[in-house]
């Protein structure tokens, strides 16, 4: 029996963590798509330039994505 609420334990909290990982990447779309300027972006683009590609790859993943949306295209 201890090991089976060891499991539950264990998978409560990678539960956990799942929802609060989608919970930050849900807030993170909403703001990235307050960029919906050429200029915001411009901006944004130029802040995004002094990093790392492995550092901002989400962010570009999510860019991407929003930007396929708004030509009603799929993107993954």
């Amino acid at each position: 029996m201890r090991h089976a609420r060891t499991t539950l334990t264990a998978l409560h909290s990678t539960l956990a963590q799942h929802r609060s990982a989608r919970r930050e990447h849900l807030r993170l779309q909403r703001e990235l798509a307050a960029y919906d300027t050429p200029s915001a972006r411009a901006d944004l683009d130029a802040t995004l330039a002094r990093y790392a590609p492995e550092e901002v790859e989400t962010v570009h993943r999510i860019l991407t994505s929003q930007a396929y949306a708004r030509r009603g295209v799929r993107s993954f």
